[in-house]
């Protein structure tokens, strides 16, 4: 393993790891004001267009694919897709965040889950190594992304 490997696979692990114990503690504990929320849920959606960007590269033939890189990304897609969700509480309206979001949570909460389906599924085909059924996945799960920002996004 090269020591940019390392170091990258050892900052991944460090990452979740703190992600894992801040999705660990009670939400109430983690946002003591609503700009605290917000900025929770921007950073969580940030890293997942990051990681999510790096998958897409390959996908539109910028990148040339790589199985582990690809697989590495979409798992930790997989693991941020499950946080950002826990910051739209009550009281936490603002940021990039349209008003909707409280006032159709029922629509929003089941987009969440459509997304974290299709985030799922991109990694189980990350996984497998299999492109073309990477290339599919992805496409699904950029479609509930747009389809969420469309509805709940300012522009």
């Amino acid at each position: 393993m090269s020591a940019r490997s390392f170091a990258t696979t050892t900052g991944l692990r460090m990452l979740a790891a703190s992600i894992i114990v801040m999705a660990a503690s009670p939400a109430s504990a983690q946002f003591q004001k609503a700009e605290d929320a917000i900025k929770y849920r921007q950073s969580a959606f940030s890293l997942i267009g990051t990681h999510f960007g790096r998958i897409g590269a390959v996908v539109k033939g910028e990148v040339p694919y790589n199985k582990d890189d690809v697989a590495k990304n979409a798992a930790m897609v997989a693991t941020l897709s499950t946080l950002p969700w826990q910051a739209f509480g009550a009281g936490t309206e603002g940021g990039k965040a349209q008003p909707a979001i409280w006032t159709d949570a029922a629509k929003f909460k089941t987009g969440s889950e459509k997304m974290q389906t299709a985030i799922a599924e991109l990694n189980q085909a990350a996984q497998s190594g299999n492109l073309e059924n990477i290339k599919k996945a992805f496409s699904a799960a950029g479609q509930t992304c747009k389809s969420c920002h469309d509805d709940f996004r300012k522009k």
